[in-house]
């Protein structure tokens, strides 16, 4: 059991039958009153944002999460078979658990969060940002410029993004892993 006054952003708590954690908080005095702690959570499951606030000295359950570095391996049916980089242990992970799969090839190192209790995966992230190659794309038109003009490419991976029409077929893209928007060529 934790206060409510020790959550800090990351700080993972059980409440209303599943996991959140803390991604902002705020200690509040109002004009008259107690002190309160305005919290945002994420729910890891769904990946809900939930508004809460709680009374200081109030008395919440913590959960102990671990974070470590797996590596994709392969595909298999639904699930994503990674291994642990400590371990070497193979672990099956469903898609949905995994924010920025469309963005993930073989041998990406993803950090997995589980809970330390019980051991259960509770959610897998890529990086924030990583570089893919362009298999296909349409050549940009020459003097097509007077707006930040964009173009469909597909990636290594299969899936279409929006690029500037500079960018060529082969060329080596960063590529941002929550919302699947260009970010720049990468020099080789």
């Amino acid at each position: 059991m934790i206060n409510s006054q020790d959550i800090k952003k990351g700080t993972a708590i059980r409440m209303d039958g599943g996991i959140w954690v803390c991604i902002e908080f705020q200690h509040r005095k109002p004009g008259k009153g107690n002190t309160v702690m305005n919290t945002k959570l994420k729910n890891v499951t769904d990946g809900r944002v939930l508004d809460r606030t709680f009374q200081v000295g109030m008395k919440l359950e913590d959960v102990r999460i671990e974070r470590r570095p797996y590596q994709y391996l392969y595909k298999e049916g639904e699930d994503y078979i990674f291994m642990n980089q400590e371990t070497y242990e193979q672990v099956p992970i469903a898609r949905d658990l995994v924010t920025g799969v469309d963005f993930m090839k073989e041998s990406d190192v993803v950090e997995v969060v589980s809970d330390a209790d019980t051991e259960t995966i509770l959610f897998a992230e890529m990086p924030i940002k990583t570089n893919l190659r362009i298999t296909h794309s349409e050549p940009g038109v020459k003097g097509d410029t007077a707006t930040n003009a964009t173009k469909p490419a597909t990636l290594e991976t299969g899936v279409e993004i929006r690029v500037p029409l500079f960018i060529n077929e082969g060329d080596l893209v960063q590529i941002d892993t929550r919302d699947g928007s260009y970010l720049n060529r990468v020099k080789e």
